[in-house]
Formats: structure tokens, sequence, C-alpha cells
């Protein structure tokens, strides 16, 4: 029997993969998916995507621009497994093949309105001298094979990690239908919602 309250609330998420930094490289694209718990489902929208090629400006600055857009809906009955947006870069090599340049992962924001999120990226290090000189000499980093690695905490503290640079993105966040299941996501963005994601780094731009 059908309850006549829906207990599905809505994740609007409207925004774009700006750019990047990365002092020591050039022309990179970028890929993203959104990683999210058992009882999150996309109801429209992009779940990954791919961006096209940018170079780096020529100020300062040096970043890719790539402003890729960014656009999906979530229903979920329940915020445990609220999305994360994983990004990794890449870029070709001496040699012409792609490289992985760096992957990150943060929390989608949870308060409706307008947000900017800066995530730090990194790449695997090789673990052992033969592979790192394997790697040097055939132009290849050590890759995850799945990039939803990078959105699970437990797993990564194994993998040795080299920080490598910055990609900014921006949020405009909906919700709907929140407060009427009791979720309250008005307060500002210190202040998380009890019990709802007490996980989200803390990444300001």
């Amino acid at each position: 029997r059908m309850s006549a309250n829906p207990s599905v609330f809505l994740l609007m998420i409207n925004g774009q993969i700006e750019g990047a930094s990365f002092p020591e490289y050039d022309d990179l694209y970028c890929k993203y998916c959104f990683v999210y718990g058992h009882d999150w489902a996309p109801t429209s929208g992009l779940e990954e995507g791919i961006s096209q090629i940018a170079s780096k400006s020529r100020d300062s600055q040096q970043r890719c621009v790539w402003n890729f857009p960014l656009d999906i809906t979530f229903k979920s009955t329940n915020p445990f497994g609220w999305p994360q947006i994983v990004v990794s870069v890449y870029g070709l090599d001496a040699f012409g093949n792609d490289v992985v340049r760096g992957y990150g992962a943060v929390h989608v924001p949870i308060t409706p309105g307008q947000h900017k999120r800066t995530i730090p990226m990194f790449v695997p290090e090789s673990t052992s001298r033969l592979q790192k000189f394997t790697s040097w000499l055939m132009g290849r980093r050590p890759e995850f094979t799945d990039p939803k690695v990078v959105a699970q905490g437990e797993g990564r503290e194994v993998t040795r990690v080299q920080s490598q640079g910055f990609v900014c993105l921006s949020f405009n966040i909906v919700t709907k239908d929140m407060k009427k299941l009791g979720y309250d996501t008005t307060s500002t963005d210190t202040e998380k919602p009890s019990g709802l994601l007490a996980t989200e780094p803390a990444y300001t731009s």
C-alpha cells in the first residue's frame, strides 16, 4: 500500500567543473563520475562525462579552463551515502600516451544555493623502485582501474599518493521534500545537519 506522503526527497545539482591548476602540466582534460549510496538513484542528467582538452592560460595563474557542465538530479529515501563527485585529470606524455595527472573527490554540498569547491588532486605512487623505473621508462603512471576507489576513504591509506594540483568546481544545489522528511539542510555550510554527513571534508577555495 502506497502512503500518501512520499518518503523520497530530491537533490538537484547544477554546476560546472571550472578548471584546474597543475603547474607542471599542460593540455589537460578531465573525467567525472558521481558515487553515491544504495538508497540513491539518478532520475535525470548525466552521471559521468569527459571534457575537451584545454591549454593553460597565458597569464600568471596558468589555469586550464574547461567550464564543463554538471547537471544531474538524484532521488533518495535516506541521506546516508550522499553523492560525491570523483574527478580525474589526464594529459598526454612525451610519447602521446594518455596519462593520469590526478584524482580527487568531494561531497556534493548539502546546503541549497551556490557553492565553490577546490579539490586537491593526487596520483598513486608506485611502491617499488622497479615499478617506478619501468613506469618512468614507459612514461606511464600507475592508475586506479576504477576511479570510484577514490571516493572510498578505506584502502586509500595503503596507496602511497603524491599530490599534484587542484580542480575548482561550482555547484548550484536545490533540494526538494527534505524538510518534509525531517532533514533540515538550511544551516550554513559549516554546521552540518546532524548525522547527515559527518565525513564531508571541508575544502574551501
